[in-house]
């Protein structure tokens, strides 16, 4: 039987981000684990335009390349890592539109997060996120890596170089994963189709609303 597929997904794209080094040391972990098959996914190496698909996700009715493409990685996965930074004590607009992007293949998938920052280690962040996944049938786990005053872990290479804490956080984090992931992939037959959008061109703005 293949291994789940545990998608790692990069949410900083700003030039010299530290998330890169962070999502690689996870990645690297999670294959030394070796109850999953391990893909690292960079937003800033796909590069999704600003949301601008004309029709709502849940109908999967896209318009554009880029969407369908997305869509395929994302539908192939069972189980997330998110990397996130914290920015002004909420997440990255970079992660909230590569969400917002799907819908259907977001769901009855487990989340875990690592994230970092300043004294806080991202922990806002990952707060707030938590409220969008659900919304999206996705299963945010408790267990998580946040970690603070992320420069102090990083060589002269610029390479992670994890504490304790972090490796024990990490290794239970992966084995919650592994735990709730065969349990949701039950839940993801194929799930009734929406009833088609209408044509954008075929609603009148100054019609009056139904009553």
């Amino acid at each position: 039987m293949p291994k789940p597929l545990l998608q790692i997904i990069i949410g900083s794209t700003r030039p010299g981000r530290v998330g890169s080094a962070v999502a690689e040391w996870i990645a690297a972990t999670a294959e030394a684990d070796g109850r999953f098959d391990v893909e690292v996914l960079d937003l800033a190496e796909i590069n999704l335009p600003m949301f601008n698909e004309p029709r709502h996700p849940r109908f999967r009715q896209y318009e554009y390349q880029h969407t369908k493409d997305w869509s395929a990685t994302i539908d192939r996965a069972d189980a997330f890592i998110f990397v996130v930074p914290e920015y002004n004590y909420g997440y990255n607009a970079a992660t909230k539109n590569a969400i917002d992007y799907l819908h259907h293949e977001w769901h009855y998938k487990p989340v875990g997060f690592v994230s970092y920052g300043g004294v806080a280690a991202g922990t806002r962040a990952v707060q707030q996120l938590k409220q969008v996944l659900t919304t999206l049938k996705m299963v945010p786990l408790f267990e998580a890596v946040n970690i603070p005053f992320v420069q102090q872990f990083l060589d002269a290479g610029k390479q992670v170089q994890p504490n304790e804490i972090m490796t024990e956080a990490a290794a239970t984090m992966l084995g919650e994963l592994a735990r709730v992931t065969p349990t949701l992939r039950s839940l993801r037959s194929p799930e009734p189709a929406e009833p088609a959008e209408p044509e954008t061109a075929d609603i009148d703005p100054e019609a009056e609303p139904a009553r």
